[in-house]
C-alpha cells in the first residue's frame, strides 16, 4: 500500500542516482524533499540541481544544516554513507529513521523482487536472470547495478531483479524479496562495516527469520555460504554441487537442474555458455534456479543463456589485438574477483595488469593464483609496491612496475609474449579514474587503438 506522503518532510542523504530517484518519486507523491550532500557542487551537478530545484526539491552542499535536519519524518540514504559517520550519528540522536532507496521502493510496490547479493558475481547474475525472465515475463533490472528501483515504480512490470549490496541491506530492515540469492562471501568493505563479522551479518540479514524470502538460493562452492545455507530453515536451493533435490550443478560437461530426485534435466552444454570460466558457470546456475522458480520453461532458459552477452567490464572480451586475446575485467576491484577471472584462463599464457587503489586485503591466495596461472604481471597505481612485495615474498618474480600512466601499463602488457592480456586489477580505481567503468572504457579504447 502506498504511503500518504503529503506534507511529510523527507531528507535524502547524498546526491546519488538512488537519492535523486527517491527524491523525484516522493516529490511526485506530495512529500517535501530535501537533499543534503557533503561534497561541493560540481559543474556536472549544476544542471541536475536546477531541475530538482525547479520541481521544488531543496538541495544543499558542503553542509548538513540544522534547517535540513529539522522536523524530518524519514531519511533515505545513499549506499556509501557508513553507520558510524557524523551524519548518521546526528540522525540517530534525533530518532530519525534511515532506510535505503531499495527499502523505500519495496514498501511502495506490490511487484515481487528477485534479490541477488554476494561479494562477486552479483551484476552478471542480475543481468542474466533479468534477461532470462524477459523471455516469458516483463522484468526490470535494478539496484546496485546502477538503476534505482524508485525510478521504475510507475512502469508496468512483473518482477524487479535487484542487485543488493551489503551497504543497501544495512538500511533495509523489512525488505523481503520473493527469491533471495547469496552468490559468495569474501572479505570486502571491512572498514565500512567495522569488521568482517559486520559485513557477513549485513549479507545474512537478507535471510533473517522475520523477512524470510519464499525461496533462498545459496552457493554450494563457498564454504561459508554453504554452511549458512545448510542451517537455514526456509525453503532453499543450492548451486555448484549436486544434492538430492533443489539444486543446479555441472555434470558431463553440462549444467543440470533438479527439483526432486526424479526430475533431473539438462539445461545447457558448457560449450554453449557464452561466459568464460567457472565463476560464470556459478552465475548461470544461480540464474537457472531463479528462472525455474518463476516458471520459465527450460527451452526458453537455454535459448536466453545462448543469446546472453557478458556485461561490460566483467571478463569482457575486447578483441584479438596483435595476436593476443584482450579481456577487460575492470570490475574486479578486490583480489577475490581477480582470482575468479584468472582461473578462467587455465591452459593459456597470461599477462595480468593489476593495481590501483589498495583495499589492504590479504593477498596470500591472490599471489598463489598468480603463480599458478600468470606468466607476467604488470603493476601500476598506488597499490603496486605492496602487490610487488607480496608477490616476491611468495616466490613470483615476473613483475613489471609502471610508474607512469595507465596507458604505459597497457603498452608494457602488449610487449609480453603471451596469448592473453587480462585487466583484472584486484583494486579500486580512484587513484587514476572516477570508477571502474571509466578505467574499463579507457582500457578498451586504448587497446583497440593498437589494432
Amino acid at each position: 500500500m502506498k504511503r500518504k506522503w503529503f506534507d511529510k518532510k523527507v531528507l535524502i542523504l547524498g546526491l546519488s542516482k538512488s537519492g535523486i530517484a527517491a527524491a523525484k518519486y516522493l516529490n511526485s507523491r506530495g512529500a517535501d524533499c530535501f537533499i543534503t550532500e557533503k561534497k561541493p557542487m560540481s559543474e556536472k551537478d549544476a544542471q541536475v540541481v536546477k531541475e530538482l530545484n525547479d520541481e521544488g526539491i531543496k538541495t544543499e552542499f558542503e553542509n548538513h544544516s540544522q534547517e535540513f535536519m529539522q522536523d524530518v519524518y524519514l531519511a533515505v540514504t545513499s549506499p556509501g554513507i557508513p553507520p558510524n559517520s557524523e551524519l548518521m550519528l546526528k540522525l540517530k540522536e534525533k530518532n530519525i529513521p534511515v532506510i535505503s532507496e531499495i527499502e523505500l521502493a519495496y514498501k511502495e510496490t506490490q511487484v515481487p523482487f528477485v534479490a541477488i547479493t554476494g561479494t562477486n558475481g552479483k551484476t552478471t547474475t542480475t543481468e542474466l536472470t533479468n534477461f532470462i525472465l524477459n523471455k516469458e515475463f516483463k522484468a526490470e533490472k535494478c539496484g546496485n547495478i546502477g538503476i534505482p528501483p524508485c525510478s521504475l515504480l510507475d512502469k508496468k512490470t512483473d518482477y524487479f531483479v535487484c542487485e543488493v549490496s551489503s551497504f543497501q541491506l544495512t538500511y533495509s530492515p523489512s525488505f523481503r524479496p520473493q527469491i533471495a540469492v547469496w552468490m559468495n562471501f569474501t572479505p570486502d568493505h571491512i572498514d565500512w562495516h567495522g569488521g568482517l563479522d559486520g559485513y557477513f551479518e549485513a549479507k545474512a540479514s537478507l535471510f533473517a527469520p522475520q523477512k524470510r524470502p519464499a525461496f533462498a538460493v545459496f552457493c554450494a562452492e563457498d564454504e561459508k555460504v554453504l554452511e549458512f545455507g545448510k542451517n537455514y530453515a526456509g525453503e532453499k536451493f543450492f548451486f555448484g554441487k549436486e544434492f538430492e533435490k533443489n539444486c543446479s550443478y555441472i555434470k558431463d560437461n553440462a549444467i543440470w537442474y533438479k527439483r526432486n530426485p526424479q526430475s533431473e534435466e539438462k539445461i545447457i552444454d558448457l560449450k554453449d555458455v557464452p561466459l568464460v570460466g567457472n565463476h560464470n558457470y556459478q552465475n548461470v546456475m544461480a540464474s537457472i534456479i531463479c528462472a525455474k522458480l518463476e516458471g520459465v520453461s527450460s527451452e526458453k532458459i537455454t535459448e536466453a543463456i545462448k543469446e546472453f552477452k557478458a556485461p561490460e567490464h566483467r571478463c569482457e572480451f575486447v578483441g584479438n589485438i596483435q595476436g593476443k586475446d584482450v579481456y577487460n575485467d575492470s570490475k574486479a576491484t578486490n583480489p577475490e574477483a581477480a582470482i575468479f577471472a584468472l582461473k578462467s584462463f587455465e591452459g593459456k599464457t597470461v599477462t595480468l595488469i593489476a593495481g590501483g587503489t589498495d583495499k589492504n586485503t590479504d593477498l596470500t591466495e591472490f599471489c598463489e593464483t598468480v603463480k599458478k596461472y600468470v606468466n607476467d604481471v604488470v603493476l601500476l597505481g598506488l597499490a603496486k609496491d605492496r602487490f610487488a612485495a607480496e608477490l616476491r615474498k611468495n616466490g613470483y618474480e615476473n613483475i613489471t612496475m609502471v610508474d607512469g600512466s595507465f596507458q604505459e601499463g597497457v603498452d608494457r602488457a602488449f610487449e609480453k609474449n603471451n596469448q592473453v592480456i587480462l585487466l583484472s586489477p584486484a583494486c579500486s580505481s580512484y587513484d587514476m579514474f572516477s570508477g571502474y567503468e571509466e578505467r574499463g572504457r579507457v582500457f578498451k579504447d586504448y587497446a583497440l587503438s593498437k589494432k
